[in-house]
């Protein structure tokens, strides 16, 4: 059963370990030891987290739980014009599950309820970005490491 909760601050070094799970192909190709490549994600993983929180301060930090253990992170924010996927991602040993593809689907289901739009940043190389276009959504912005996606929802 997949359910959410929000984050909580005893839950920092899961989020870590979820951030640091979406880098590790990348660290592999730079020369670094494991303490520089952990200093690195560490600095990386608190910029993000400080950025999410100061600019998206209504948005709904969740854990992704799969029978109670935790499985990834979900944060979104759901604005007047448009519901922001702002970051979904799910441990390695979670991924290829349907998860994601669940509450994705359940976020969409709330968009076409409300005929809200949903938008999600996308690294241009992530593996996901075909999930994306599987559900629907379009890019809309070329941000050159990122493209803006945008799902629109169907007229009634």
């Amino acid at each position: 059963m997949i359910t959410l909760r929000p984050i909580i601050p005893s839950d920092q070094d899961f989020l870590y370990r979820v951030y640091a799970s979406t880098r590790e192909e990348e660290l592999e190709q730079v020369n670094w030891n494991e303490a520089q490549k952990t200093a690195f994600i560490r600095m990386q993983f608190n910029a993000q987290h400080r950025y999410y929180a100061e600019n998206y301060p209504q948005a709904k930090f969740q854990i992704i739980l799969l029978n109670g253990e935790p499985a990834g992170r979900l944060y979104v924010d759901w604005r007047k014009a448009e519901i922001r996927i702002i970051d979904i991602t799910l441990l390695p040993a979670f991924r290829g599950q349907g998860i994601g593809s669940r509450l994705l689907n359940e976020i969409l289901a709330e968009g076409q309820a409300r005929g809200m739009p949903v938008t999600i940043h996308v690294e241009r190389f992530n593996p996901a970005l075909r999930l994306y276009k599987r559900l629907g959504f379009q890019q809309i912005q070329d941000k050159e490491v990122y493209y803006l996606m945008k799902w629109t929802p169907q007229p009634s």
